[in-house]
């Protein structure tokens, strides 16, 4: 299966999406913010990205773009995870270059899913 890093600060919601994942047999690596982003980018090479927006610090707008700056085409689908789902938001993070968007609280049901189709799409 994928290699999936996932930037979230909030604990809870690490640990049931790495669960979900690591349940359908992916390698999930986490992070808790930006900090360590671009390093662990680069020393694990994942081939899916799963980046909160709302994150204290940089947000994952402002992390995407020091992404794709460092990373060129080598950058792997980034997806945007957000709680604040407003009309609009999913639209806004497709411009800024996010490979996709979900909405937390996830369904834990379609969640996977969801994820692996951003893995067949790349």
């Amino acid at each position: 299966m994928a290699t999936i890093l996932i930037v979230e600060d909030n604990p809870d919601n690490m640990k049931l999406f790495a669960a979900v994942l690591g349940i359908r047999g992916h390698q999930v690596l986490q992070l808790p913010g930006g900090d360590r982003l671009l390093e662990e980018m680069r020393q694990r090479k994942p081939e899916l990205v799963l980046l909160d927006i709302q994150l204290p610090g940089q947000d994952g707008f402002q992390l995407l773009d020091r992404l794709r700056a460092a990373l060129g085409s080598a950058l792997p689908p980034v997806v945007a995870l957000t709680a604040h789902a407003m009309s609009g938001d999913r639209e806004k993070a497709l411009a800024a270059g996010f490979s996709g968007y979900l909405t937390k609280p996830i369904d834990i049901v379609s969640f996977g899913t969801s994820v692996e189709a951003f893995l067949a799409g790349r």
